[in-house]
């Protein structure tokens, strides 16, 4: 397995409140994408994903890893919900999660809000994970095309985030991954400004995974770079 990570700033925001986890031994990788001002955006991204990782290391009491995963993301959206509501300056705060926790060949996601994970099999670039936004509503019902997303004057409103309410719905999904699989985890600051095709491009014909998120990640900047931005990278091999 390689793995590789990138974050950025960005051009415009004054904090990066973009937070991922790496933990190769585990085979867990996440991003998460905080917001609430005054750095409770990176709090939120910062403690969901620790709390998180703390569950993963704990082996599992019998349950499938899946559901142990989706327990986790529970647990840590509980903790985040309830600091929300006691610690000043914290109202209000939320992240985005995405994650991939693989465990004897099987690739298991777990999702709340609009970061996004690719598979990159066999010269075609899948979505593994469905963008809870106004916008991401609009596309699946076919009000709006791809393109007209990008711009959309909503697509930063979500509708589901993780430590917004005491309980919250949990997307997971589980996968056979087979050699040469490339999972892509990543925040909207990419994909907001770069398409999806540029993306595949970009994994297929640039050698080595940190190299091919650098231009992501330049491309991103280009483009304007008006978010966060964070990549994050598996390949089986």
């Amino acid at each position: 397995m390689q793995t590789a990570v990138l974050t950025h700033q960005g051009l415009v925001r004054q904090q990066n409140e973009d937070s991922y986890v790496m933990l190769p031994d585990y085979s867990f990788f996440a991003v998460a994408d905080g917001m609430g001002g005054h750095q409770a955006g990176a709090f939120a991204s910062n403690l969901a994903l620790r709390v998180i990782k703390e569950q993963v290391m704990v082996p599992g009491k019998g349950e499938d890893f899946r559901e142990q995963l989706a327990k986790a993301v529970r647990e840590a959206n509980r903790r985040v919900h309830e600091l929300s509501i006691k610690e000043p300056g914290k109202e209000g705060m939320g992240t985005t999660l995405t994650a991939c926790w693989i465990r004897e060949g099987i690739g298991h996601l777990a999702h709340i809000g609009d970061s996004r994970a690719y598979l990159l099999r066999d010269a075609q670039l899948v979505l593994l994970t469905d963008d809870h936004s106004f916008v991401g509503e609009l596309l699946r019902h076919g009000s709006i095309t791809a393109s007209e997303a990008q711009s959309h004057p909503g697509r930063h409103m979500l509708t589901r985030a993780l430590g917004f309410e005491a309980e919250v719905k949990v997307d997971t999904k589980s996968m056979t991954l087979q050699k040469d699989d490339l999972i892509l985890l990543c925040t909207d600051g990419l994909t907001n400004l770069v398409e999806e095709q540029e993306i595949k491009e970009i994994l297929m014909e640039t050698k080595g995974l940190q190299a091919s998120l650098a231009q992501l990640v330049e491309l991103s900047l280009q483009r304007g770079g008006n978010d966060n931005i964070t990549l994050l990278a598996i390949l089986l091999d």
